[in-house]
């Protein structure tokens, strides 16, 4: 079960020729799924299944972001609508428990959904602390503007994935609360003190570094690195993601197609895993920059390998569940919640 230390994406909801040979040939660790390549169930178990048949692996990682909210890969009419995290914040600022449970349903019922369709790995929960000045890329993703609220219902959430045979990917690391522009367009750059840092921002990593998988945030801290962003920075990998929060889990980059690096694709690839991650995380599905991040990563090995194998043997088999009568429960919670809106 040989891989190289790079997930891809792909273009369509199947996979072409060339696609097969390229993924037969260059052997990612996982394959991440977005709304482009999303059809009917039917769909998405082939696809998932093909994939998996080329690589004769019936269990590599398969990532999807699932969270609610706006950021919803399987959705209506063959999935159900789910809120984003924000509402699970604001029903645990009424009522502890009842918030608590919401966030823990939530990664439940998620995983259910994504374990019917071959779906492994989910790149939630989302840790960062939301503030006033947070950019909407962020916005109500963000459990809460309480550091330690955010320990605890993102806690929630990935045992709730977890319970569903679901891996989490906490994300995104060590916080993306504090960029006021999207790094999907551009590099946002965050001037608080590390002391700041520390106390805000890190905290929900720290409370959750025993998860199997983190992604790192397109961000330059200038406290820390103020030269290269976290993605790229081995200062912050080794100092700040291993050191201070204390995460030895398998660590992927962002999305290397995103905006916020620069380069071509073949230097992004490479500066990731120099700067000491593990992982090189391409998603758009064009083939030429597929060709280019493959060819500059190497097969895993050491402790990259030893994380992955880690990662991969974290999931367990889905604990039983109710589903009619959770999505009941649920349902009640996310309108104590406030959710769907009135005017939805």
């Amino acid at each position: 079960m040989t891989a190289k230390a790079f997930i891809s994406g792909c273009a369509g909801r199947s996979l072409s020729a060339d696609e097969i040979a390229f993924f037969r040939d260059e052997r990612p660790w996982g394959l991440i799924l977005f709304k482009r390549n999303i059809g009917t169930p039917e769909e998405v178990c082939d696809l998932v299944a093909t994939f998996r048949d080329i690589l004769d692996d019936p269990d590599r990682p398969v990532l999807i972001d699932q969270e609610g909210g706006r950021v919803q890969r399987i959705a209506p009419p063959h999935w159900r609508n789910r809120p984003a995290a924000r509402f699970a914040g604001d029903l645990y600022a009424e009522d502890q428990a009842a918030g608590r449970r919401m966030a823990w349903l939530h990664g439940r019922l998620i995983a259910s959904d994504l374990i019917d369709l071959g779906i492994t790995v989910d790149c939630v929960p989302v840790l960062d602390v939301g503030r006033p000045e947070t950019h909407a890329a962020i916005g109500n993703r963000a459990y809460a503007e309480q550091a330690e609220l955010v320990s605890i219902l993102g806690r929630a959430t990935a045992d709730g994935l977890a319970a569903g045979g679901v891996l989490p990917v906490m994300k995104h690391m060590p916080g993306h609360g504090r960029a006021t522009v999207d790094s999907h367009l551009s590099l946002p750059v965050v001037e608080a003190s590390l002391r700041t840092l520390e106390t805000t921002d890190f905290v929900p990593f720290m409370a959750l570094n025993d998860l199997p998988m983190a992604m790192t945030a397109h961000i330059v801290f200038t406290a820390i690195d103020p030269d290269r962003p976290a993605t790229t920075s081995p200062v912050v990998v080794d100092e700040i993601i291993r050191g201070r929060i204390g995460f030895d889990g398998l660590l992927m980059s962002d999305d290397l197609s995103m905006k916020a690096l620069g380069g071509d694709y073949a230097s992004r690839a490479a500066a990731v895993l120099s700067a000491g991650c593990d992982m090189v995380l391409h998603c758009n599905g064009v083939m030429e920059e597929m060709a280019d991040v493959a060819r500059s990563v190497p097969e895993l090995a050491g402790r990259a390998a030893e994380r992955a194998a880690a990662a991969r043997g974290a999931r367990k088999p889905p604990h039983p569940l109710d589903r009619e009568a959770a999505e009941a429960e649920y349902a009640t919670l996310a309108e104590r919640a406030g959710w769907p809106p009135a005017a939805a």
